[in-house]
């Protein structure tokens, strides 16, 4: 069950990466990410309501638990899924997908540091592998048409954005995996990781009247795909919660972050007048989904 809820949550990440391609062309992530945390309370909230309604158990407080729902929210959510939003905006979303599936390296890691997960010496080589491919991804100056005119500046941003954005989800994913360890309230805990970067998020807009703008000018397919963005994003953390209950918190996420497995045909195939991928991109992300595959399979 474990590697099915990962699988779950993986192909709930690559449906974001997918619809969020199409949302940012119909209302400003300013504003979108804000109904996308909107959606992330109130989803699992609504769930939590209802299975607090049938279960037999009442909600005990963990205090240390929630500790650690609240920070993953700040790690993974408020800092990684913005920039990986600006990510998919810069770079399109098959190299964003790349980008993602790079977490792992970061989980690795902090499984290592914080949880006492051994790592061999061959996982690292092949986490190598992977970071190989994600070099060999990037595109050279101005070659995708479709997205922002790939200068130097904007693929060092891009760049930058990506590996902010891994290193949140890598390093949130622990910090999922100790709290429902710790408390096994999957759903409340998710809500309220949700709540804290919603605060966070409220707290650092600026521009108040622009974002308003954003909304009233925005017509209701652009609430329905930020708020779809917002329902797959929140089941991804939910499933992958699940999953570290029984497997081990690194190869939960090496699953969950195999999302060019799904994003990289609908790319070709589907968004191809949006994304051309190159021969380079494509030898990039086999290596990257051939290091994945391996560390899964052993």
């Amino acid at each position: 069950m474990g590697v099915a809820y990962a699988i779950l949550a993986m192909l709930s990440f690559a449906s974001n990466m997918l619809i969020t391609r199409v949302a940012l062309t119909r209302m400003p992530v300013e504003a979108g990410f804000l109904i996308v945390l909107g959606m992330n309370v109130l989803f699992p909230a609504t769930l939590f309501a209802v299975e607090i309604a049938v279960r037999s158990e009442p909600l005990v407080w963990d205090w240390q638990g929630a500790g650690l729902y609240v920070l993953a929210g700040v790690v993974g959510i408020f800092l990684g899924r913005r920039m990986l939003f600006d990510t998919v905006r810069l770079l399109g979303a098959a190299r964003a997908s790349v980008f993602h599936s790079s977490a792992p390296a970061f989980a690795f890691l902090a499984a290592w540091l914080f949880a006492g997960e051994t790592t061999t010496f061959t996982d690292m080589a092949l986490v190598g592998v992977v970071w190989i491919g994600l070099w060999l991804t990037q595109p050279k100056s101005g070659s995708q048409p479709g997205l922002e005119k790939m200068t130097p500046q904007l693929l060092r941003r891009g760049l930058l954005l990506g590996i902010g954005a891994v290193a949140g989800f890598g390093f949130g994913n622990v910090l999922r995996g100790l709290a429902v360890r710790s408390w096994d309230e999957v759903l409340f805990g998710t809500a309220l990781s949700s709540i804290a970067a919603l605060l966070l998020q409220l707290a650092v807009t600026r521009d108040w009247p622009k974002v308003m703008g954003h909304f009233r000018s925005a017509g209701p397919s652009a609430w329905l795909l930020y708020a779809a963005c917002g329902v797959a994003t929140v089941c991804g953390s939910i499933f992958v919660t699940y999953a570290m209950k029984s497997i081990q918190i690194g190869l939960a996420a090496l699953i969950v972050h195999t999302t060019p497995l799904v994003i990289f045909p609908v790319s070709a195939f589907v968004l191809k007048h949006r994304e051309e991928l190159g021969a380079r991109t494509l030898v990039g992300a086999a290596l990257v989904l051939f290091g994945i595959a391996i560390l899964v399979a052993t």
